[in-house]
Formats: C-alpha cells, structure tokens, sequence
C-alpha cells in the first residue's frame, strides 16, 4: 500500500511541475509581447496594443522615455531565448 501512495504523490508532483512550467512560459510570452510593443513605441513612437484594439496607436513620449521604452524592449528580445531554454535546475529537483 505504501508503495502505491509513492506513485501517486510522484504523478501529481510531475502534474504540479508541467503546471507550473506552463505558468512560467505562458508569462514569459506575454511579457514578451509588452516588451516588444514598448520597443515599438520607443522607436517608433507606435502602440500595437492600440493600433490592434483601438485608440490613437501614435503616441509621443519624451526622449528619455523613449530610452526607457527602447531598453525594455531589447530586455523583451533576450526573454525570447529564456522562453525556448531547458530549466535544467527545475529537473534536477
């Protein structure tokens, strides 16, 4: 019976970890997609989200926020390769 039990709490746990991993990417990937509107607006001085959605998609912004915008958005394209990566940490757990 013990024996039995021990399968099970290492099948949720497997459950619990997928869960979680499908939690991380899906944030990661929206993240992605803030950040990468952000650089639009930086260079650009143009919104997708509101260009998609509705609203005035120019939108201007000071030169240092601009900057900041711009910085964000390259942080956005280095998160692209930390979605496609392995957490070999989180599987030696």
């Amino acid at each position: 019976m013990t024996n039995s039990k021990g399968k099970y709490k290492k099948v949720s746990k497997l459950f619990l970890e997928e869960g979680v991993e499908h939690m991380r990417r899906t944030a990661l990937t929206l993240v992605i997609i803030g950040a990468l509107n952000w650089l639009l607006v930086g260079l650009f001085e143009w919104d997708l989200v509101t260009a998609l959605f509705g609203g005035d998609a120019h939108r201007e912004s000071s030169g240092f926020s601009r900057i900041i915008y711009t910085l964000v958005g390259l942080a956005g394209l280095y998160c692209i390769a930390l979605l496609f990566r392995d957490d070999d940490r989180a599987r030696a757990r």
